[in-house]
């Protein structure tokens, strides 16, 4: 072999090792490096839980359609931010763990083959990666707020990102008309409202007080704080075959006295007089709405203004449903009791709330409704609060003991004082099914 062919054989060599090397260095790059320049957008799915909402769901774009796609090569990072407001590293950033993808459509439906796929996301009572809102104090007051969610979906197989938020998707509160707002004497309250589809027919209203913690200029929050957007959910329209659904917000708190601080009863709140004018002038914008079908609640603050109503209007509501009362027993008058032991009332509670302190608020006051002669009022007594869908412990793991209101808004209190069932033409019910039974 001459020269020639000798240096043609080592060019030819080299060459080879080089596009190798260039390959192998491509591929490596490919492997490590997110293809930022083709960053993704994502809808969130957010639903209300019993301890309050989560992102539970996240769909995203493909740009070829898909029959199948496997969870494990998803990853997702969460990022919790609000201005002014330090958070500890736990409840700022880190891994949500995905428990099951699907192709769907772009609300999550699932479906055969699609352009989206949707992730399913782990949530419960002590992720709070998953809550897009956090209970914030502020000028020693706390209160609930939407705060900065930021989630990155990675595709470890293709390092596609996705990390900018396109849509939000609340099932139950998309349901509600958030705008709703009304003035009386200077004082102006939002609403958020519900209304049922209409066949000509007379239909009741339900009437939700928020607590202490869902104050403010959101409708939205008294709704998805603590579930109560659940009075609009298929099963709770069914027991009253349709039901309107109203939900006032206090700009501040429902307890607020004329000198800006609480009063149990004591004194009288600002607020009380507003909110009665805006509940007889909704039902006078709504004539199908059934005048001795009203029924007013609450929970915590909103439990103290519920009875305030009462006290004040025993005639207008059918009845009353109460949770975690705030009312004091001692600021409550003989006179009171007796204008009010005829109006149907069921009050929930736990013994271990050590916010409203049950000896103080709920337990006297029912005992002295009994002894003035009450024959339809009732008191689901629990000794906790805790799992009642059984994922997180059931009986065995304990939620805050002021939390009473989760057996309202799941329909879940059916047992009164003595630990008997309440019943309802013989028949056992729970406290939506009573409620839906009660007129004037």
């Amino acid at each position: 072999m001459n020269n020639k062919a000798i240096f043609r054989l080592i060019f030819i060599g080299l060459m080879t090792i080089s596009l190798n090397l260039l390959a192998n260095s491509t591929h490596i790059k490919k492997e490590t490096a997110p293809d930022s320049s083709n960053d993704g957008e994502y809808n969130l799915i957010i639903e209300g839980y019993d301890w309050g909402p989560a992102v539970s769901k996240i769909i995203f774009s493909m740009k070829e359609p898909t029959t199948e796609v496997k969870a494990e090569n998803f990853t997702v990072t969460a990022k919790r931010s609000y201005e002014g407001v330090e958070m500890s590293p736990e409840e700022a950033s880190g891994a949500r763990k995905v428990v099951y993808a699907y192709t769907s459509d772009e609300k999550g439906n699932k479906v055969e083959q699609g352009n989206h796929i949707t992730l399913v996301l782990f949530v419960g009572p002590e992720d709070v990666l998953g809550s897009p809102i956090k209970y914030i104090r502020v000028n020693n007051r706390g209160s609930n707020k939407w705060i900065n969610y930021e989630l990155t979906i990675t595709d470890t197989t293709s390092n596609k990102v996705w990390n900018s938020e396109s849509k939000r998707f609340l099932p139950l509160i998309d349901k509600f008309n958030l705008t709703g707002t009304y003035s009386h004497n200077e004082v102006s309250l939002p609403f958020a409202s519900f209304e049922p589809e209409n066949n000509d027919q007379k239909l009741p209203l339900i009437i939700w007080l928020h607590g202490g913690g869902e104050g403010g200029n959101d409708p939205s929050i008294p709704l998805i704080a603590n579930r109560a957007a659940n009075y609009a959910s298929d099963e709770i329209q069914g027991i009253f075959k349709g039901a309107y659904v109203l939900a006032p917000q206090s700009p501040t708190f429902w307890m607020q006295s004329s000198s800006g601080a609480y009063t149990r009863g004591k004194e009288n709140d600002i607020y009380n007089e507003a909110l009665l004018a805006l509940i007889k002038n909704y039902v006078t914008d709504h004539p199908d709405i059934d005048p001795d079908r009203i029924y007013v609640g609450g929970c915590s603050n909103g439990g103290y203004m519920a009875l305030k109503l009462i006290f004040l209007n025993p005639d207008y509501f059918a009845a009353g449903y109460i949770s975690a009362l705030a009312y004091q027993n001692e600021f409550i008058t003989n006179e009171q009791v007796d204008k009010i032991k005829d109006v149907p009332i069921w009050f929930v509670h736990s013994k271990d709330d050590g916010t409203t302190l049950p000896e103080k608020t709920v337990v006297p006051l029912y005992n002295r409704l009994i002894n003035a002669g009450a024959n339809n009022v009732h008191f689901s007594f629990y000794d906790h609060v805790t799992d009642i869908t059984g994922f997180f412990g059931g009986d065995n793991y304990y939620y805050n003991g002021h939390w009473s209101w989760i057996y309202s808004h799941a329909n879940h209190a059916n047992f009164d004082f003595d630990g008997s069932p309440v019943l309802f033409n013989n028949r056992p019910v729970t406290i939506m099914e009573w409620l839906a039974e009660q007129r004037n």
